[in-house]
């Protein structure tokens, strides 16, 4: 059987482009994007929150891995719905369902994200009133 190698092997220079591509995405999603400035938001809060009430190691996991869900899937759906304009720039049915999917996602990611943040924050606030 034939070795599997990459077509084009990774080189220095070349992922050093692919992060700055990748940190141009972040910018262009926050600055186009309403909702990923309410994120950024959000983001920052609980950050300062979890500093505040001195998070677990386990709870900052937990904060993480919510927060790193609701961003990811706020880029794909910002992306999703780029292409779908991209290809559909007409009104479609299968181009609207691919958005209502995709903005679906991002509330699911953000309902769970709440439910972390409420599991991990509630004790504490409702301690500090």
């Amino acid at each position: 059987m034939a070795e599997l190698r990459p077509a084009n092997p990774p080189t220095r220079g070349r992922l050093i482009r692919s992060f700055g591509y990748a940190i141009r995405g972040v910018a262009l999603l926050v600055k186009l994007q309403a909702n990923a400035r309410i994120h950024a938001l959000a983001t920052g809060v609980v950050v300062v929150l979890g500093f505040v009430f001195g998070l677990e190691r386990w709870e900052w996991a937990a904060v993480a891995g919510a927060i790193g869900l609701v961003w990811a899937a706020e880029g794909m759906n910002t992306a999703i719905e780029a292409l779908t304009d991209l290809v559909s720039p007409g009104e479609h049915p299968l181009a609207g369902r691919a958005k209502d999917i995709a903005a679906g996602a991002v509330l699911c990611a953000a309902i769970a994200a709440v439910v972390i943040g409420l599991l991990v924050f509630a004790r504490r606030i409702a301690a500090r009133f």
